[in-house]
């Protein structure tokens, strides 16, 4: 098997996608011969989360540490310069195919009940492409006895156009940001962009030098109730990720990656997560905002749905 694991090529139209089942990642997304994603090779373990299925949480859970119905529970570490658990417990898991056509594929996986998470999942998500974009959806089903804690999202990185990243436009029409310690982007508050002009692109401009690494929320939507971030290009191309009332939250990072200039992927691309809970939602009672944190019942599901879109 391929490093990346078992590739799925979605096509329609002039645009093609493709799909590799570790993480039930995308890793491509082309339309006109123009990649609307940083993308990665088959045979190369993917870097970092670039593409991935996010589930049981997005984002980071502080010191790996929650807790539930008065039961601590403690997290692997998997960002341990931070000290945080990132990005839930499917990322690096073998997706399996319940369907493959040619314009969408779906896949599953089982997030098993362990020490540290102790609810059984099943994971489902499809891809699908069609006239307005490419299409991901993800299920969950919650096959426990109690509860569970939950919350999902993408981690797709998007590229504008040929332009370096600090000449693209970027529009995100959030009112309010999350502040987050320097070092180990912990959550402290919830400032509205008013205060905080650095992260206010409410009115679409240029990224230029600036570095994000937080996430959004007070997002506006359309009379469907999507929501939309663009990223726009000099040349006047551009990508837009739009999501379902589901995600309250994105999370935006302009890739400041610590090897800077010299490390490949340093500020290629965009990484917009829209995300159903904010950052260590798993320890909600910690903050005076709405986390967004969900339960899933024994037996019930929760589902979330978001769309990449040439521009």
């Amino acid at each position: 098997m391929a490093a990346s694991g078992t590739s799925y090529v979605l096509r329609f139209g002039d645009a093609e996608a493709i799909v590799a089942s570790i993480g039930a990642s995308l890793r491509s997304y082309r339309v006109g011969g123009r990649d609307l994603v940083l993308s990665y090779g088959e045979d190369e373990i993917r870097p970092g989360y670039r593409g991935a299925t996010l589930v049981p949480w997005p984002n980071r859970v502080v010191d790996g540490t929650y807790e539930v119905d008065g039961t601590q529970y403690r997290l692997a570490l998997t960002e341990p310069e931070r000290h945080h658990a990132l990005h839930g417990l499917v990322a690096w898991l073998d997706f399996a195919p319940t369907v493959v056509a040619a314009d969408h594929v779906t896949l599953a996986t089982t997030v098993v009940a362990q020490t540290a998470y102790p609810w059984t999942l099943r994971v489902e998500t499809t891809y699908r492409l069609g006239a307005d974009g490419l299409t991901q959806s993800v299920r969950v089903v919650n096959d426990s006895d109690s509860p569970a804690p939950f919350g999902t999202g993408p981690h797709p990185y998007l590229v504008a156009g040929p332009a370096p990243l600090d000449e693209w436009t970027l529009e995100l029409p959030a009112d309010r940001v999350l502040e987050v310690t320097e070092d180990r982007l912990s959550p402290i508050a919830l400032r509205d962009v008013d205060d905080v002009a650095e992260f206010d692109f409410r009115t679409a401009r240029v990224l230029g030098a600036v570095e994000i690494d937080h996430a959004f929320t007070g997002v506006g939507r359309d009379a469907a109730g999507r929501a939309a971030v663009r990223i726009t290009d000099p040349s006047g191309s551009g990508v837009e990720m739009s999501w379902d009332a589901a995600c309250t939250w994105v999370q935006v990072y302009t890739g400041d990656l610590p090897g800077g200039p010299a490390q490949d992927g340093h500020r290629a691309g965009v990484a917009v997560e829209p995300m159903t809970c904010a950052p260590d939602a798993f320890n909600d009672a910690r903050y005076d905002y709405d986390t967004g944190l969900r339960f899933i019942a024994p037996g019930a599901s929760d589902e979330a749905s978001w769309r990449i879109s040439p521009l």
